[in-house]
């Protein structure tokens, strides 16, 4: 086939996105496709206005690539792509907004406040209690996230923040392990590949740790017992689903240390792809190379 790979882009998670499309694009011309590379831009729609392919790999994340702008513009052009459409991915992108799925369909999530820019100030309170974890709303990668443990570093995360997003999540910090589940297949028979647990070598799994090679180490399958295991997959697909996502995505929990119920912290409808990245891992824990699973998502989107 011929295939369009989007990567790039301009968002705070570009250089990340560099690294998938390579590995995309590398993957898709193994597998015998003939492979159109487009480093996407929002000045240079032309180059998708004229596009003539069977169908659009987006390895783009983060603005303009994971929050349904460019899949609106794709389904305006009726060309194919890779993934979830419009609703899901805008859903997904914002944190605020799936919480309220994810609780209505009775998976555990974190208290938090959101906060707009133009209602913060020095004088700002707020009623949760610390530690806090203070992040942009409708951003990926930790970019923009900090961990608070007391009131006087409060008002610099909340600017830090604000740098990356016009609004801000404000969310009590849950003390535990990181996970995340992949989630995978056709529409309504969507399957939760292995628990991948993740040992940040910094003090939180911050972007460094992500990318970074030697950043983290994943342990597939993660170190939890078999009913948290059930659980955490279960409420992937969930999560997964009440968003309407498509084909693919990655769901991340934190698995408290007291023992109870796994928090839900988002979905990632377009996961990294890089070589350190935590899907293609839980695919090779099933028997999927990086190759068969690039191809697998190429045919769960064609079908």
């Amino acid at each position: 086939m011929k295939i369009a790979v989007l990567y790039g882009g301009v968002s705070a998670e570009r250089e990340v996105s560099l690294s998938s499309g390579k590995g995309i694009i590398k993957a898709l011309e193994a597998n015998g496709h003939d492979v159109i590379g487009i480093d996407f831009h929002p000045n240079k729609l032309d180059e998708l206005l004229s596009l003539q392919v069977d169908i659009v790999f987006i390895g783009l994340h983060g603005k303009y690539g994971e929050d349904g702008k460019i899949q609106a513009l794709l389904d305006m052009l009726n060309i194919p792509y890779v993934g979830s459409g419009v609703l899901g991915s805008a859903l997904a992108m914002d944190k605020a907004k799936s919480k309220a799925y994810f609780e209505k369909q009775g998976i555990r999530i974190a208290k938090s406040i959101t906060v707009r820019k133009n209602a913060f100030n020095k004088e700002f309170n707020h009623n949760l209690s610390y530690p806090l974890v203070v992040k942009p709303n409708s951003e990926g990668s930790t970019i923009g996230l900090s961990i608070v443990k007391d009131k006087k570093d409060f008002y610099d995360a909340m600017m830090y923040a604000l740098k990356h997003d016009e609004v801000v999540m404000v969310e009590e910090f849950v003390e535990g392990k990181e996970v995340t589940v992949a989630v995978l297949g056709k529409k309504d028979e969507e399957k939760a590949l292995p628990v991948v647990e993740i040992i940040p070598k910094n003090e939180i799994y911050d972007y460094e740790s992500k990318y970074a090679p030697g950043g983290s180490e994943h342990i597939v399958p993660a170190n939890v017992d078999e009913k948290t295991t059930r659980l955490l997959q279960n409420n992937a697909v969930k999560a997964h689903q009440v968003l309407d996502c498509n084909v693919y995505s990655r769901v991340d929990f934190i698995v408290p240390t007291d023992g109870s119920e796994p928090v839900i912290l988002e979905v990632n409808t377009l996961p990294g792809m890089t070589p350190t990245s935590l899907f293609p891992d839980a695919a090779r824990a099933i028997g999927l190379s990086y190759e068969a699973m690039i191809e697998e998502l190429v045919k769960l989107s064609l079908n």
